[in-house]
């Protein structure tokens, strides 16, 4: 039924542009998810008013962050190139996307971890460093639980970031579906790849957006 309607297709092609996606975006995630984290909690804590309050050193993160979040992904990829060939080897592979998209991916989800701690109520805080909390006892018990919903909230988005960066990564010879939509489907004229690459795209942000509000709404209290 499917061939029908899709006579072009190469399944085998596509399951394995599929897994190619889903690879990038899973490595990307769980890297971007722990370097957001830190480069949000460094944003936050070296904030005016906070307890590691640091001018210097906040503006120069904050400029990092500003930086790489501004740069469009497509010329990111092409200006990491150099440093890519380094670490994995190689321009061309879902591996070789890979220190674009957390480079891209991270100082984004940084900015939202910063927002979401913000957010935290300072009446919490101060009661905690009231008690003489340690500041690692403030961020593992305090600041991290509470801004949970926030932060789970902005992973999602991210994700769903890293999914289209894929498929622009794809364009320029990182595999998944970006590559079999561009290479198979724009390229050899081949409508029905084109499309159902697409349709299999779309079905993976709406899971990923369902398993993300379906955790946000578990963890927020409110």
């Amino acid at each position: 039924m499917l061939s029908n309607w899709f006579p072009n297709v190469i399944w085998e092609n596509l399951w394995l542009a599929t897994k190619e996606t889903l690879y990038m975006t899973g490595i990307a995630l769980v890297a971007t998810f722990v370097l957001g984290i830190l480069l949000g909690l460094l944003l936050f804590l070296t904030s005016k008013g906070q307890m590691w309050e640091n001018k210097m050193i906040n503006i120069i993160i904050s400029a990092v962050v500003n930086i790489f979040r501004s740069i469009p992904f497509i010329i990111l990829i092409i200006l990491l190139i150099p440093f890519t060939i380094i670490v994995v080897g190689s321009m061309l592979g879902a591996k070789a996307a890979l220190p674009a998209l957390i480079v891209g991916a991270a100082p984004f989800y940084a900015r939202m971890v910063e927002i979401g701690l913000r957010e935290v109520d300072k009446g919490v805080i101060e009661a905690a460093r009231s008690m003489g909390a340690k500041t690692s006892t403030i961020i593992f018990k305090v600041l991290l639980p509470e801004s949970m919903p926030a932060l789970v909230s902005g992973i999602t988005v991210t994700a769903i970031a890293l999914v289209g960066y894929t498929a622009m990564a794809g364009a320029i010879g990182a595999g998944g579906l970006g590559d079999l939509a561009y290479k198979e489907g724009f390229q050899r004229t081949k409508n029905d790849v084109t499309l159902l690459a697409t349709i299999v795209i779309l079905l993976i942000v709406f899971v990923i957006q369902f398993i993300g509000d379906l955790i946000t709404s578990k963890l927020d209290k409110r």
